[in-house]
């Protein structure tokens, strides 16, 4: 019983949204995904035992659908995202059965396809992109403190607060790992590699923050902090929370992520295109090359650690690609592939759902990064060069889905890192849509609005 204090999320985010959707979302579903673990859950009997984040979901996606789904439009990434959910859920149902499927389903309604219709109607069609990426980087700021303790002592503050007390015998599977000496932070995310991604996207969201200046040059509530302005003082903050999980591979898919937003803040853009294209072929490969032989000689002829860990994971995909290739297009079933010894552990996203769910999932999450991707620097290109430098939306979310790319295939994309990935997914959506400014101020940007077209979704 104790366990339904989950349902309290959702109460919330219904009265909320009872008030304002686009309120209740930003400042009520987001801070619920960011701040509160996606690995508890209500055991209820006769339902699908939800977590927080699925709670709040169900409840603003009853509000948002009563109120004509407002701001929403059909676009071709609704097929594909809804392909995504549907075909794990077909897969799930022809390997286990209607009891699996049907809570898998579940899932995807409450943590993919829900979560990517908010973004795409409540964000970019009310000109809410500032206050979005603001809840977003308060939120992280904040698990950024609390990842400080567990650095530090080696504990997860909510396994010792909410699981505790609220959670008994849940979430025992997630512990804290260690590297230099070190306990690397996970946060509410159960993974450190998990929390890493998403302090990824909120630093490169901060960052974009910044050069837009939003933040405003002084807060009040800050006013005791010396030398930092807000916008500094919060980007060091985020930054500290990506250190903080000490995440090799999440730091570098963030490292090369970073030329995409070096194309977007240059005035020559072209140029710095060249450059960054120049560099991936003429020093990328020969490193890609050095480093598929740094990693194919196997674990047990690696020398350290470092080469241990990228050894496994180039043998897993040795091992394991025939295993999916014999259920190629409906895959196994969540977790019920066969396991092989010594690899118990799928440290590649893209292999997982090919063992899961087969091929035809993998194509479909493969075009949807790239497809968006590249849709998204095309539209950066195609635009004058917005002031103040690096104030260019289309940039920063291109620089994301690489971010996404390169990470997951360390990790699994699980928990709330995939939710926020097809949250970035809506609002990158919306955002080519609709899209009519970009380097305004927050002020500056309700000058824009189209408000004849706005005004006949709201009579509409």
């Amino acid at each position: 019983m104790l366990s339904y204090v989950v349902y309290i999320a959702g109460i919330w985010t219904y009265y909320v949204a009872r008030q304002s959707v686009t309120k209740a979302f930003i400042w009520a579903y987001i801070p619920i995904l960011l701040l509160l673990p996606d690995y508890y859950r209500a055991i209820t009997p006769g339902i699908p035992d939800p977590s927080f984040n699925q709670a709040a979901s169900v409840a603003l996606f009853i509000v948002f659908a009563l109120k004509g789904m407002p701001g929403y439009r059909f676009s071709y990434t609704d097929v594909a995202v809804g392909a995504y959910a549907i075909t794990i859920g077909v897969s799930e149902y022809l390997a286990a059965g209607y009891a699996d499927a049907q809570n898998l389903m579940f899932y995807e309604l409450s943590s993919v396809i829900f979560p990517y219709l908010f973004a795409k109607s409540l964000i970019e069609p009310f000109n809410l992109r500032y206050d979005f990426a603001k809840s977003v980087v308060l939120c992280l700021c904040v698990v950024f403190v609390c990842n400080l303790y567990e650095n530090r002592m080696g504990l997860n503050l909510w396994q010792l607060t909410i699981g505790r007390f609220f959670f008994p015998g849940q979430g025992e599977e997630w512990y804290t790992t260690f590297r230099f000496g070190l306990a690397r932070a996970s946060g509410p995310y159960g993974h450190c590699l998990v929390d890493g991604i998403i302090m990824a996207v909120a630093y490169r969201f901060q960052r974009w923050l910044q050069w837009s200046k939003a933040w405003p040059t002084k807060i009040k509530q800050l006013a005791w902090v010396p030398w930092f302005t807000p916008a500094q003082l919060f980007t060091l903050m985020v930054l500290g929370g990506v250190i903080s999980t000490l995440g090799k591979g999440q730091w570098l898919a963030g490292i090369v992520a970073t030329s995409i937003v070096i194309i977007g803040r240059s005035k020559q853009r072209a140029a710095a295109m060249t450059a960054v294209i120049g560099v991936m072929i003429f020093i990328g490969i020969p490193l890609l090359i050095a480093f598929i032989n740094y990693i194919s000689v196997g674990r047990a002829l690696s020398t350290n650690e470092n080469q241990e860990t990228a050894a496994y994971r180039y043998e897993l995909i040795i091992k394991y690609a025939p295993i999916a290739k014999e259920r190629l297009w409906s895959g196994w079933g969540f977790m019920k592939w066969p396991v092989i010894h010594d690899f118990p552990s799928i440290d590649n996203h893209f292999l997982l759902i090919y063992l899961n769910h087969g091929v035809i999932v993998v194509g479909i999450l493969l075009g949807i990064i790239f497809i968006m991707m590249g849709r998204l620097i095309h539209h950066g290109l195609s635009q004058p060069l917005s002031e103040p430098r690096g104030s260019s939306l289309a940039f920063t979310l291109a620089a994301i889905f690489l971010m996404y790319f390169i990470a997951i295939t360390t990790v699994a994309m699980m928990v709330q890192s995939c939710t926020l990935f097809f949250i970035v997914t809506g609002l990158s959506d919306a955002y080519l849509r609709t899209s009519i400014w970009d380097g305004y101020s927050s002020k500056e940007n309700t000058k824009v609005t189209d408000t004849r077209r706005f005004r006949f979704h709201k009579v509409l």
